[in-house]
């Protein structure tokens, strides 16, 4: 047998490992905050799926989830948080305010945080009920299962 047995055992034993075990950090600006905290409680109980601890250093986290409106001044801040995450890292927009700027058509709001970091998962909605979060979460498991890693994010720049 070839090398590429041993690989891709190991590609999806740490695929299995890492979607089990994200570090999320809730970047929550306005009201579908409050979807977001109904989703990390006891209720709906974001911990079966791997995701319970909650992180509030970006230096710690794995994981950013992107909750409201983000106005053009809080966009530098975002990107700064998104470059200060560990690799591997994945961002769930969540709320239609982060995907679109929702009702806010106007010069001050993003339109769209996918202008300022790459986004993984959109989570629509004004605001999005718990089950679609946690379904979002669900699909960002399956997104990290069959995808390959990247090992570049290792390899220091000289």
């Amino acid at each position: 047998m070839s090398g590429n047995f041993v690989t891709t055992r190991f590609n999806a034993a740490l695929g299995w490992a890492r979607k089990f075990s994200l570090f999320h950090y809730p970047y929550v600006t306005a009201c579908c905050g409050m979807e977001y905290m109904s989703t990390a409680c006891a209720h709906f109980d974001i911990d079966r799926f791997g995701a319970g601890w909650t992180r509030f250093s970006p230096r710690q986290s794995d994981l950013i989830l992107v909750v409201g409106t983000i106005p053009h001044k809080l966009a530098p801040v975002l990107k700064t948080v998104y470059d200060q995450m560990t690799e591997p890292k994945w961002v769930i927009a969540f709320g239609a305010c982060t995907l679109s700027g929702g009702i806010y058509d106007n010069y001050a709001v993003v339109q769209g945080i996918d202008q300022i970091i790459p986004v993984d998962i959109y989570i629509p909605g004004c605001p999005p009920r718990p089950e679609m979060v946690l379904d979002g979460l669900l699909k960002l498991q399956q997104k990290i299962q069959t995808s390959e890693p990247d090992w570049r994010w290792k390899k220091k720049k000289s």
